[in-house]
């Protein structure tokens, strides 16, 4: 069928074609009558205003886009969620695409934002040099979510990754452990800060001899694949420090299926705090990050330069917090150690 056009509303209201179009834009110019007219027609039609028509005139989509590194990752959906309730508070709405934790895929993405028009770029874990992503902030504002970046073209919002390692490690060394192993993610976002306050913390607790770094990502299928290599080592750690909570559950399927016991053999902490991760049948110690905040705060910052002006760019860190659940324990052997106590 025919699509109805703003003809075909001004014809069935009896008005003109500028009054249809001023109803669709700034209702409230127009007079109560003919106002409820042009909807009632328009409702009986089926007619809906042509967005890509309406943007050339206002040269505004009202659009947001949303560039995300893994679809799979719940991490993700949770800033998403902040960040279009945000949005849909000052009018805006929010489109989505992933980069499919590859960079040609993720510049495809992005490029396909760009050419839709969209008002601002949001891009959260992104797998690109701060280079390009700074090319592209020269055609619209960006914010960068959980990387960090000292840009001066970009914004951007994460948690102080360094900080919620250190956390981990500390509750652990306090625990009793000594022999403390890191899966890592390579370069992607968060994954080196993450690694610096893992070595930090034992450096400081005088357990330099007992680094042990893994590599692994921030995929199930990459924690499980980092804890295996770390059983045929033939260095058993009594705990381990993933790099997210996708990878400490990969993890716990591995030792799992080994027969050993969390926290009794091996104690697991995860990054993030993602809801299945408070679940009873999990229950996973984890470093907490407030997704919804967080895309909520990088919502706000593309809306400061859309709609304030700002022009100077903005890095806001969010504090980190560790979440105490049964995953982890005092190592294996040591009776004199108390068990750690779940706060929730």
């Amino acid at each position: 069928m025919k699509q109805p056009t703003i003809l075909d509303v001004a014809a069935r209201a009896g008005v003109s074609k500028s009054l249809v179009s001023l109803v669709m834009t700034d209702p409230s110019r127009v007079g109560e009558a003919n106002r409820k007219a042009v909807l009632e027609a328009a409702k009986d039609l089926g007619y809906r205003p042509n967005a890509v028509a309406r943007s050339l005139v206002q040269r505004r989509t009202g659009v947001i886009g949303i560039v995300l590194s893994d679809l799979h990752n719940p991490f993700f959906a949770d800033v998403a969620d902040g960040i279009e309730a945000a949005a849909s508070e000052r009018g805006y709405r929010a489109m989505l695409s992933s980069g499919f934790l590859d960079p040609k895929r993720e510049r495809s993405a992005i490029t396909t934002m760009l050419e839709l028009r969209v008002d601002g770029l949001i891009i959260m874990g992104s797998m690109m040099k701060v280079g390009r992503i700074e090319g592209v902030a020269t055609a619209l504002p960006v914010t960068l979510v959980g990387r960090h970046t000292r840009s001066k073209r970009l914004d951007s919002v994460c948690t102080d990754d360094a900080a919620g390692a250190r956390e981990a490690v500390a509750h652990l060394a306090e625990l009793g452990h000594t022999r403390i192993a890191h899966i890592h993610a390579g370069s992607a976002a968060g994954s080196p800060r993450r690694r610096r306050g893992y070595e930090k913390e034992m450096i400081k607790r005088g357990l330099v001899d007992r680094i042990r770094v893994f590599r692994g990502d921030f995929t199930e299928s990459g924690g499980a694949k980092a804890m295996i290599e770390i059983l045929n080592s033939g260095d058993m750690p009594t705990a381990v420090f993933a790099p997210n909570d996708a990878a400490a559950l990969g993890a716990m399927e591995v030792i799992d299926d080994a027969g050993l016991d969390i926290p009794g053999d091996i104690s697991l902490i995860g990054y993030d705090d993602l809801t299945l991760s408070g679940l009873p049948r999990i229950s996973l110690t984890t470093v907490g990050q407030p997704r919804t905040d967080l895309g909520r705060e990088a919502a706000q910052l593309v809306l400061e330069r859309l709609d304030e002006g700002r022009e100077d760019a903005r890095h806001v860190v969010v504090p980190p917090s560790l979440v105490i659940r049964s995953t982890t324990g005092p190592p294996p052997g040591d009776a004199d150690a108390q068990p750690s106590e779940d706060p929730q």
